[in-house]
């Protein structure tokens, strides 16, 4: 059994035991986390929502939280003098599912 769940405005394709790397959550490491926005739920049958199914639920363990590899954004505007160096390192949230509650 498979659902397509929706967080931090992307959509992710998750499986009972499945460790996913998602946006932060704000939850504490170590506890659940129900995810309400069920887009669908397949299997031997498929459930699509319009936009999500009613009563629907995908729960997750909080296994910890971190932060990305460091990218570099770099703005520059030739004959300009003008040049921007910016580092940025994204939050992320790791989850394992638990449950799919259909």
């Amino acid at each position: 059994m498979f659902a397509i769940i929706e967080t931090g405005g992307k959509q992710v394709k998750v499986e009972q035991g499945q460790t996913i790397w998602v946006e932060k959550i704000n939850a504490e490491e170590g506890a659940t986390f129900t995810f309400d926005k069920v887009l669908l739920v397949g299997g031997e049958s498929v459930q699509v929502g319009s936009p999500v199914i009613e009563g629907a639920t995908v729960t997750a363990k909080v296994e910890k939280h971190g932060r990305g590899k460091k990218i570099t954004v770099f703005k520059y505007k030739p004959k300009k003098n003008y040049k921007r160096k910016q580092g940025h390192r994204q939050p992320y949230t790791r989850l394992t599912i638990e449950a799919i509650n259909a």
